[in-house]
């Protein structure tokens, strides 16, 4: 083997069995150059130092025993660790590379000009990174916009030092690493001109649930260094891994436009700085659809060869468009949580709402607000403390891991503070703007991470509970257990429980949320006269092409969310059921809205989807059913009509429906109705004429057959399910279902609430009973017990013949 050979190799000569010889990183680009080409997956090219480069630099100046004499005055408490660890460094950058190994990187680069690459990309690679059980992230140095064979070498030295930075020798001693068994690798690519497009990270798997059939893409304008060191709040992609085959489809189900302010690009002398984001970059994505999907492609191929959920970094050239994968490794985290562990946190009280951003895990963290401006100050830290400051990075990770929880000003899902909180359990939220403004130090916090993809910050320490499930506990039963979701964001929580699916999803949650804005304001904007909401509207709906189509991506994309985490099982959306009263707080609502004295009993429901005033936003509705169904492919959307009074009304919603392309069976959709009106029972088998399955909606059907408001606190005393008035309705309807052969559900909080209505709907014949996921054990045990009551009355009359 000739020095060249043993010193550099080509990155196409490795794989991913030369870690100990080239680190995980390089290891790993390798495997995707040499294994994954053929796919279509680009991977730039270039070449490694090897770990005998390394310990023949080590050899050649005479570092061996000098470091270990350094990191044997290493403090137990690591006080002293930033004067060992500069000390350390020091001598790294002070020695020079024997004259074997600066030669064969000398020609190792210039091979790489003569095939026409200039600038590189310079990262290091250590022989232990990137294993599962280990992350690295963000330990060790990269440098971009590399020209030059000196410049080149000064980097490489500079890798070798970023082996005994304070936060790599922290996380060394942690765990258990010998700082003296672990080389260093140095990764010299060709630089991929993101600076002139985007780049930025995605994962193979949900971060934040684990939920295994999404894939997770942020980016930003410029290189990814913003994306990771989390500089900038980048744009975020979230595609559904089992439809990507389908070349028909387009599984994008969220899209998320972030701030973007600042970006990363070229400057000169081969070196990079931050410059503002024009405004027009800003308010566009940072990828086309076409691009997600392919990058979504690419990570589900390099998760199937790799055989686990992966972490990975994407670039675009901007001088050719073309996509990149620039490195790729193991996912820590989700990927190693117990297949059967579920944990939830539910918070009792909350004081005011301070502040927002992204949440990071699914935990509840509270204590007195610490803000510090710079990891040296760790001194004034005091465990237990929320840290709050404008962003982390590796040498944060001692005060991270004294902290109750993380707020941060900026910052995205795949940043460094979000990956490392993950790592060490640590709630946090991220990228909420202006915590360091409006979180006042000392100040009694809660940070809960419990409420879905958002996390919010409350004023003083609430209480909470938190509560284990053990999923290999949870019953089978023949009645199916379904589970009511409204919120998108938090649809990914519960994707472990072993649902039959959702039998109530709530669009008006996603309307008033996540669009905010009335239909008909979009549809007819001009007649919208509140300059207030005139400019909020024109604010929500910029980058759109038409103030329309916001209404329907956005409410596409949160069904799709939501019936992705329980594909192929039915996900049954309710169409918007809003009161007038609640229509009108809309932005822009009021100018569309009666005031009537009985909203309850108005104009809602299917009353509104075929009436002159409301037909258009019905539309709307229409048309974002389609597309999740359809475009996005997520057919197994039930869509039910509510409160629908009588058959002939019933006929015209169908007929609206079919003039936007959804009609009974085409494409196998299915229509319900809620039964939560005494005409519903009482003409059920017209009814069942219409519609595939009546879903009981228990508050409305009890409140029309008693005759109680069930708003009404004077008459709370009278609200109840189990009145047999109620009951016998019930009974009468499930009845004739069973004679139609209609699907028969009921979604509310009365079968988890009252053991006897549980067995009362299972003995009736119900199909399924569909609860809030908090509640979802306790009805599965429950009707567990009415099937084998059932069963064990059944058996014993039989034996008594």
């Amino acid at each position: 083997m000739s020095s060249q050979e043993q010193f550099v190799l080509p990155l196409s000569d490795m794989g991913r069995g030369d870690v100990a010889k080239v680190g995980g990183k390089n290891a790993s680009l390798g495997e995707m150059i040499g294994k994954l080409k053929e796919s279509g997956i680009r991977v730039p090219g270039g070449f490694a130092t090897t770990a005998a480069a390394y310990w023949r630099f080590v050899e050649a100046n005479q570092l061996h025993d000098q470091i270990a004499a350094k990191i044997g005055k290493l403090d137990r408490s690591l006080a002293n660790l930033a004067r060992v660890g500069g000390a350390i460094r020091a001598l790294i950058l002070a020695s020079s590379f024997p004259p074997e190994v600066e030669q064969a990187i000398r020609y190792a680069y210039r091979e790489m000009r003569s095939g026409g690459a200039k600038a590189v990309a310079v990262r290091s690679s250590a022989t232990a990174e990137d294993l599962p059980e280990a992350s690295f992230a963000g330990q060790l140095e990269t440098f971009l916009n590399v020209e030059g064979e000196d410049s080149l070498l000064e980097a490489c030295k500079k890798c070798f030092a970023s082996l005994f930075t304070d936060r790599a020798i922290s996380y060394r001693e942690i765990y258990g690493f010998d700082h003296l068994k672990i080389a260093l690798s140095v990764g010299v690519q060709r630089m991929v001109r993101s600076d002139l497009a985007s780049s930025g990270v995605m994962f193979s798997i949900d971060t934040e649930t684990g939920f295994p059939r999404s894939i997770l893409i942020t980016g930003a304008w410029g290189l990814g260094e913003t994306v990771v060191q989390g500089l900038v709040e980048p744009d975020e992609f979230q595609v559904f891994k089992p439809l990507l085959d389908h070349k028909s489809l387009t599984p994008i189900i969220d899209k998320s436009l972030g701030a973007k302010r600042r970006k990363m690009i070229y400057a000169e002398e081969t070196s990079t700085c931050l410059v503002d984001t024009e405004d027009e970059q800003r308010s566009r994505f940072v990828l086309s659809d076409d691009e997600v999907l392919t990058l979504a492609r690419w990570a589900a191929l390099i998760e199937r060869h790799y055989g686990l959920p992966m972490d990975m970094e994407w670039a675009k050239d901007g001088e050719t468009g073309e996509l990149h994968i620039v490195q790729a490794r193991p996912e820590t985290v989700q990927s190693r949580r117990e297949a059967g562990e579920l944990k939830t946190y539910k918070l009792k009280d909350k004081g005011t709402l301070l502040v927002s951003g992204l949440a990071i895990g699914d935990a509840i963290g509270a204590g007195p607000v610490c803000k510090l401006g710079s990891a040296e100050d760790i001194e004034r830290f005091k465990t237990g403390a929320v840290l709050v400051t404008g962003m982390t990075d590796p040498d944060w990770v001692p005060i991270m891991k004294r902290a109750a929880a993380l707020v941060t000003d900026h910052g995205g899902r795949t940043s460094h503070a979000a990956i490392v909180s993950r790592e060490l359990g640590l709630p946090a939220i991220v990228g909420t703007g202006n915590a360091t403004e409006r979180l006042k130090e000392g100040q009694a916090i809660t940070v809960s991470c419990a409420e879905g993809d958002e996390g919010q910050v409350y004023d003083g320490i609430a209480n909470f509970t938190e509560t284990e499930i053990d999923i290999a506990q949870i019953p089978k039963t023949h009645t199916k257990a379904m589970i009511n979701l409204a919120n998108p964001s938090a649809a990914f929580r519960w994707w472990r429980l072993p649902t039959d699916g959702v039998g109530l999803a709530r669009m008006e949650f996603i309307i008033s949320n996540h669009i905010k804005v009335h239909p008909m304001a979009l549809v007819r904007f001009d007649l919208v006269k509140d300059e207030a909401a005139r400019s909020e509207i024109e604010r929500l709906t910029e980058g759109y092409e038409t103030k329309e189509e916001y209404f329907v991506d956005k409410l596409a994309r949160g069904m799709a969310r939501i019936a992705a985490a329980h594909y192929p099982n039915p996900v049954v959306v309710r169409m918007s059921d809003f009161k007038t009263n609640e229509y009108a707080e809309l932005l822009g609502g009021s100018a569309f809205e009666p005031k009537e004295e009985n909203p309850m009993l108005g104009w809602r429901g299917a009353s509104r989807y075929y009436h002159p005033d409301y037909r258009d936003g019905f539309g709307l509705e229409c048309r974002a059913i389609r597309r999740a169904r359809e475009e996005i492919g997520l057919s197994n959307i039930v869509m039910m009509i509510p409160f629908c009074r009588t058959p002939e009304e019933a006929d015209r919603v169908l007929e609206e429906m079919s003039k936007h392309g959804l009609a009974r069976g085409k494409a196998g959709l299915e229509v319900y109705v809620m039964a939560e009106i005494p005409s519903n029972i009482l003409l059920a088998e017209r009814f069942a004429e219409r519609f595939g399955g009546f879903s009981i909606g228990s508050n409305d059907l009890t409140q029309l057959i008693l005759g109680v408001d069930r708003d009404s606190d004077r008459l709370s005393g009278l609200f109840d399910e189990r009145h047999e008035a109620v009951t016998s309705m019930i009974a009468r309807l499930l009845a004739a279902a069973q004679k139609t052969g209609t699907h028969t559900g009921i979604c509310g909080q009365a079968p988890s609430d009252h053991p006897e209505f549980a067995r009362f709907l299972v003995e009736q014949g119900i199909e399924s009973i569909s609860v809030t996921p908090d509640s979802f054990l306790r009805v599965k045990e429950q009707i567990a017990a009415a099937e084998a009551a059932m069963d064990k009355a059944k058996s014993g009359s039989r034996g008594s013949r």
